[in-house]
């Protein structure tokens, strides 16, 4: 069974930064892709950023957060990140990190729901103007 215990949430101005981190548990086979999601009110959960085990640790992200967010594991310790900069109030939304046994090749799946197959609890990020 894999747990994912999301933490780093919070309130920022906009152009600010917050890093969010995933602790993991589990089997490492169970989490060969990880990534993060996020939903707004009244909105559709979307990927913001995956990140996979094997090939290197390739990383995908949403067109919308490119050259902002830097997703990155520590596998050891069994950790997930994603490093928000120059936030924005459209990046307001409950963050989730979620994890799943497929592994990424290639990429076009990387924002897939349905192929995570375990989720966290959320941690909030308020993004004011």
């Amino acid at each position: 069974q894999v747990q994912l215990v999301e933490s780093g949430g919070g309130s920022v101005q906009a152009g600010g930064s917050l890093r969010l981190s995933c602790a993991a548990s589990g089997n490492s086979y169970t989490r060969r892709r990880m990534a993060w999601f996020r939903q707004a009110p009244g909105k559709d959960r979307e990927g913001v950023a995956a990140i996979g085990s094997t090939g290197g640790g390739s990383t995908y992200y949403a067109d919308s957060v490119k050259g902002r967010f830097i997703i990155s594991q520590d596998t050891p310790k069994n950790t997930l990140t994603l490093e928000m900069n120059s936030l924005k109030p459209e990046d307001t939304a409950m963050y989730y990190c979620a994890a799943g046994p497929s592994p990424l090749y290639g990429g076009d799946s990387w924002d897939y729901k349905a192929l995570y197959f375990y989720w966290g609890q959320g941690t909030q990020v308020t993004v004011s103007s």
